[in-house]
């Protein structure tokens, strides 16, 4: 073992950190299914997948890169509220944001000790401003919870409606406003601390008179990452998911995989159908949102794994003015 007096009588330096000059910030989505559990094919395969996602985050430290790091919570709240679903959503809403970025916080800490990066984690409970005459609260379309049984049908005062897999609960899922643990964010960012926040796309809340109360919705995560982007007039936002690119007929055998689209093409695409609402639509009309409200921002969509060379136009899909 070498002491400090043996480091300079050999005129070895001690190694040293030096923050990059380069100042950039990345918003980073991933999903909810990333960080399932179940069945231990399930588990494994998520396992998999988180590493690629702390991968992804350390390339982009080193790259001079500041992360701040949002996540759904889908499968997370439905286990939730399997178990009881007579507590408010919003606090099992707030409850997988703590849980998830625990997971998250233990795991990048652990690998940026390893590495004698100087980083630490931040998790912030975030809470999301909506409007209360949203239409999606006169609509509710966004399915909750688990399968219910037939008297719960019956007995529950919850919007219900027939999925593919069986009568489910659904919410409203309206527009984030407002993100009001915003400047915090922004703080920890300057610090260089790697945030995780906005988990589940944020806790739902609505202004009444002069306070704040919670309401049973769910905030989508790709529009909260969007909005989040543009309030910290971010470089890039990159939103991951099981697909390695945009596609137009998917599935079909005249498939069309994109590897940079501009705006007027998406919305052309958007009306076509190309891109339904329980699936790439919300990832894409965040990503066009994004570009739009801040000029020069990348706005990406990749597998995780693929976020640096995403950046680089070698992965996944640009969208562009």
């Amino acid at each position: 073992m070498l002491l400090r007096k043996d480091l300079d009588a050999k005129n070895i330096k001690p190694k040293r950190f030096y923050w990059s000059t380069v100042s950039r910030t990345v918003v980073y989505a991933l999903g909810g299914n990333t960080l399932q559990s179940g069945t231990d094919e399930s588990i494994e395969e998520s396992s998999l997948v988180l590493a690629k996602v702390m991968s992804d985050v350390v390339d982009l430290l080193e790259g001079g890169w500041r992360v701040v790091i949002t996540h759904g919570n889908g499968p997370q709240v439905g286990h939730l509220l399997a178990l009881d679903q007579s507590v408010g959503l919003d606090f099992w809403v707030s409850a997988t944001q703590g849980m998830i970025g625990h997971q998250l916080s233990l795991n990048l800490d652990s690998i940026l000790l390893g590495r004698g990066r100087p980083e630490r984690t931040a998790i912030i409970v975030t809470r999301v401003e909506v409007d209360s005459t949203d239409p999606g609260f006169q609509s509710p379309t966004k399915p909750v919870g688990p399968i219910l049984r037939d008297d719960d049908v019956m007995s529950k005062n919850w919007d219900i409606a027939q999925t593919a897999q069986g009568p489910r609960r659904v919410v409203a899922s309206p527009l984030p406003m407002r993100i009001l643990d915003l400047d915090v964010i922004k703080a920890l960012v300057d610090q260089r601390a790697i945030v995780i926040c906005g988990g589940g796309g944020g806790i739902p809340v609505v202004k009444k008179d002069d306070h704040f109360i919670g309401v049973p919705a769910v905030v989508d995560k790709d529009r909260l990452s969007a909005l989040l982007a543009i309030k910290l007039q971010a470089d890039a936002l990159i939103i991951t998911t099981a697909v390695d690119s945009i596609r137009t007929n998917f599935g079909g055998e005249d498939e069309q995989i994109h590897s940079q689209l501009t705006v007027d093409e998406v919305i052309k695409y958007m009306a076509e159908g190309q891109f339904p609402i329980g699936s790439m639509g919300p990832k894409v009309s965040s990503l066009v949102e994004a570009v739009v409200h801040v000029p020069g921002l990348k706005s990406l969509l990749c597998q995780p794994g693929d976020a640096l060379g995403a950046l680089r136009g070698e992965k996944g899909t640009r969208i562009v003015l």
